[in-house]
């Protein structure tokens, strides 16, 4: 049912934020997620509807798709996000995933210290805990 929506949407040729945000939950929302697809469409509503968290989840897309490094990257070119916790810890769990220990370690405290309620800091306690 989702998937027709969104075909019959995209047939109208008038792509919006919200039929692109529709389209990335529905990529989700298949047994696996098309990592490469999800990527392509953030990259497309990071064209309509700029904004540093739309360029956090593109730069973990990527990084899911193909390239830890990469996501890693753009991470580190998005501004406004210092005192956010996600940044952190996306950033963390890429780092976990390359083996850079340390870094990740750093990552997970700096998201745990931004953290905004308890169940999001006992992952995080969980998440640090794994590195060590």
């Amino acid at each position: 049912m989702r998937r027709r929506v969104l075909e019959r949407a995209a047939r109208l040729r008038r792509v919006g934020p919200y039929q692109l945000q529709a389209a990335i939950a529905a990529v989700h929302a298949e047994e696996r997620s098309d990592w490469a697809a999800i990527a392509g469409l953030y990259a497309q509503l990071a064209r309509l509807a700029p904004s540093p968290i739309v360029e956090l989840n593109r730069a973990v897309a990527v990084a899911m798709a193909s390239n830890l490094d990469e996501g890693l990257d753009l991470i580190a070119q998005i501004e406004g996000l210092d005192d956010y916790h996600l940044l952190h810890a996306a950033r963390a769990d890429l780092l976990r995933r390359l083996g850079r220990r340390d870094e990740a370690k750093g990552a997970y405290r700096r998201a745990l210290a931004l953290a905004p309620n308890r169940v999001e800091r006992a992952y995080l306690e969980r998440r640090l805990s794994e590195v060590g």
